[in-house]
């Protein structure tokens, strides 16, 4: 029965970062690709660690699971960190959002 929800977050994680890329192939500018594939590949990624915890509780292994958790929480930082900074390049080299409607970066 464990199984069987390992196997399920492990196909929900997969469905999202199948997700996330056809967000890249399908969005209109880089902003909003950004957002859809950020987004998606770190619900997948959190999907497919909480499966990774489970299977190392399931086979008396904490070690793999706390690794993975840590893996997480860098990717989790890292991406957030890195799609900012490529938006703020994006904007900066002038490539501007095709529906804006407030400007921050402006001012």
């Amino acid at each position: 029965m464990i199984y069987l929800l390992i196997y399920g977050l492990l196909i929900f994680g997969m469905a999202f970062h199948l997700i996330g890329v056809l967000a890249l192939h399908r969005f209109f500018d880089p902003y909003t690709r950004l957002h859809g594939s950020t987004l998606c590949t770190t619900f997948g990624s959190i999907a497919i660690v909480l499966s990774i915890v489970i299977y190392s509780i399931a086979i008396s292994k904490i070690q793999i699971g706390l690794h993975a958790i840590v893996a997480l929480i860098f990717l989790m930082i890292t991406n957030a960190v890195a799609s900012h900074a490529i938006a703020r390049a994006s904007y900066k080299a002038g490539i501007k959002p095709e529906k804006l409607v407030v400007n921050a970066l402006k001012r």
